[in-house]
C-alpha cells in the first residue's frame, strides 16, 4: 500500500518536498517503507489536491507494523537491521541450528519419499549416466598422460560426478561460470571428446588457441565462460552478467560454480553482496568437498559450513548431499526457478568428498590418509548411486558397466591419440585478439619475433607451429 502511495506522490504531488522522501530504499522494504511512509502521509496532506490518504496507523497495519506503542517500542527501526527485536538479555550469538542436507535417495540408489521420485526419461536418465562414465575415462587418461609428460597439468573429478545432476537442471542458454571440476556440465551441454583433448592439448584446434593451462576451457557456443586459474574471480563476474541478464528481460540465469576454499577469498564475499543487494538472477553453486587445495574444512572454518553464509547475505540458500545426483539436479530446477521468476540469487552449497588428489600438483596423502580415501569410494561413490537406481528401475543390467566403460575409454583413447598429432597453434596469435590495432611497441616485438624464427627456424621448432 505504501509503496502504491510512493508512486502516486512522485506523479500527481510534483514538489521537491515531496521528491526528496521518495529514498530508493524505501522499495525494498516494508520496515524501511514505513520509517518514511509516515513522513510522506504528513507531506502528502498538505499538499493541494493531494489524493484521501487513510490514517496512519492503517498505513503502518497494512506494512505488518503492530500500531500498539508496546510492540513498536520493541522493534528495532534503525535501517540496518529491520528484523530484529530488542531485548534485555546480554547474550552474544554464537550458535544456530544447522542447516539440514536435502537428500533425495540413498547410497543403495533407493528414493527415500516418493514425491521425490525425478521426473526424468529413461534417455534423459542414461545420457547422464553415460557421461558419468565418459567423464571417468576421459580423467583416467588424461591424467595418466600428465604423468607421462604428454600435458603440463590437469585435474580430475572424481567423487564429485553428481554435479552433472545441475547441469541436466538448466537451460543452455544459461550462462556458466566455472572452476575447475565442471567438465561434467560441458559434456552435458555437448562439449566434445575431442574438444576438451584439444584444449588440454592446447594445439590448433584448441578453441582457447593454446592460451591457456589444460582443464581451462571455454566456450561462446554452449555460454560457459573461460575458466581463469585465480580463484574465486569468477563469482562477482557471475553477478555482473546476472544483473547484465535481468536488465535485459529475458529468462535466462547465471551459474557460478566454486569450492569451498574459493569461499574464504574476498571476491566470494562482494560477489554474494552484490547479487543478493541488486537482485540479480544467479545460482552460487558451491562444491564443498572437505579439502580445498589440501585444507581439511575443519581448519579452515568455524561456522555451519558455506550455506550458513548466504543466510547472512540475505541469500535463498540450500544444502544438498553432492553425491546424490538427484537432489542436485532437484536443487539446481528449483534454485534456477527462483533466479529467473524472482530475480533473485541462490545459494547451494553440495557436500561431497573429493576422491582424487587436488590436481597433478598435488599429492593429498601428506593431509589425509590413503585409508579414509578408499573407505569413501566404497562407502559413497556418485557413479555407483546412480547406477543402483537406474538398476530399481529396471532401466540397467549390472553387466552393462564393463560394455559402456568399454566404449567410453575407446572414444576417449581416439580423441586423445588424434590430438596428440596435431600442431601447436599459430605464432602470431600472440598478438591478436586484445587490441583491433597493435600499438607500435607490440608491432615492433611482432616483427622482431618473425625476423627470428626465420633466421634459427631449427632452435624455434618452427614446423610444430601452425602457419597463420
Amino acid at each position: 500500500m505504501l509503496k502504491a502511495i510512493s508512486k502516486t506522490a512522485a506523479a500527481s504531488a510534483g514538489t521537491s518536498a515531496v521528491r526528496t522522501q521518495l529514498h530508493p530504499l524505501s522499495l525494498k522494504s516494508p520496515r524501511w517503507r514505513v520509517l518514511y511512509g509516515q513522513r510522506w502521509h504528513t507531506q502528502l496532506r498538505k499538499q493541494p489536491g493531494a489524493p484521501a490518504l487513510p490514517p496512519d496507523n492503517v498505513c503502518l497495519a497494512a506494512a505488518g507494523v503492530s500500531t500498539s506503542s508496546t510492540a513498536q517500542r520493541k522493534k528495532v527501526m534503525f535501517p540496518g537491521a529491520l528484523n530484529s527485536i530488542y531485548t534485555h538479555t546480554l547474550q552474544f550469538a554464537s550458535n544456530v541450528e544447522s542447516i539440514p542436507t536435502y537428500q533425495v535417495m540413498d547410497t543403495d540408489g533407493n528414493v527415500l519419499d516418493a514425491a521425490n521420485e525425478p521426473q526424468v526419461s529413461r534417455e534423459e536418465a542414461l545420457y547422464i549416466y553415460k557421461n558419468m562414465h565418459v567423464l571417468n575415462a576421459m580423467d583416467q587418461v588424461l591424467y595418466e598422460a600428465q604423468r607421462q609428460g604428454r600435458i603440463s597439468f590437469y585435474m580430475t573429478s572424481f567423487g564429485e560426478e553428481a554435479l552433472i545432476g545441475s547441469a541436466a537442471a538448466l537451460d543452455n542458454k544459461d550462462m556458466v561460470f566455472g572452476q575447475y571440476r565442471e567438465a561434467g556440465v560441458l559434456l552435458h551441454r555437448g562439449f566434445t571428446i575431442e574438444q576438451f583433448m584439444n584444449q588440454c592439448y592446447s594445439n590448433e584446434r584448441d578453441l582457447g588457441k593454446g592460451r591457456q593451462m589444460p582443464v581451462h576451457y571455454g566456450t561462446r557456443e554452449l555460454n560457459f565462460q573461460t575458466i581463469s586459474s585465480p580463484l574465486a574471480t569468477q563469482i562477482p563476474q557471475a553477478a555482473g552478467a546476472a544483473y547484465a541478464l535481468r536488465r535485459d528481460g529475458g529468462k535466462q540465469c547465471a551459474v557460478c560454480y566454486f569450492g569451498e576454499g574459493a569461499a574464504s577469498e574476498g571476491d566470494f564475499h562482494a560477489g554474494l553482496n552484490m547479487a543478493a543487494t541488486l537482485g540479480c538472477p544467479v545460482i552460487f553453486y558451491c562444491r564443498n568437498n572437505g579439502y580445498a587445495i589440501s585444507t581439511p574444512s575443519v581448519e579452515q572454518y568455524r561456522g555451519d559450513g558455506i550455506a550458513s553464509r548466504g543466510i547472512g547475505y540475505g541469500i535463498d540458500t540450500i544444502r544438498v548431499d553432492g553425491n546424490d545426483i538427484w537432489a542436485v539436479y532437484a536443487a539446481t530446477k528449483a534454485a534456477r526457478k527462483i533466479a529467473v521468476e524472482h530475480n533473485r540469487p541462490v545459494l547451494i552449497e553440495a557436500m561431497t568428498y573429493r576422491v582424487s588428489h587436488h590436481s597433478t600438483s598435488d599429492d593429498s596423502s601428506a593431509y589425509r590418509s590413503k585409508k579414509e580415501v578408499e573407505d569413501w569410494s566404497k562407502r559413497d561413490n556418485p557413479v555407483s548411486r546412480m547406477r543402483a537406481w537406474l538398476e530399481n528401475k529396471g532401466w540397467w543390467a549390472n553387466g552393462d558397466d564393463a560394455e559402456i566403460a568399454k566404449s567410453a575409454k575407446a572414444e576417449v583413447l581416439h580423441a586423445f591419440s588424434a590430438a596428440e598429432k596435431l600442431k601447436k597453434p599459430s605464432i602470431g596469435l600472440m598478438f591478436e585478439d586484445v587490441y583491433d590495432q597493435l600499438p607500435p611497441e607490440l608491432e615492433r616485438e611482432r616483427k622482431e619475433i618473425d625476423a627470428l624464427v626465420r633466421k634459427y627456424p631449427d632452435y624455434y621448432q618452427v614446423h610444430d607451429f601452425a602457419r597463420q
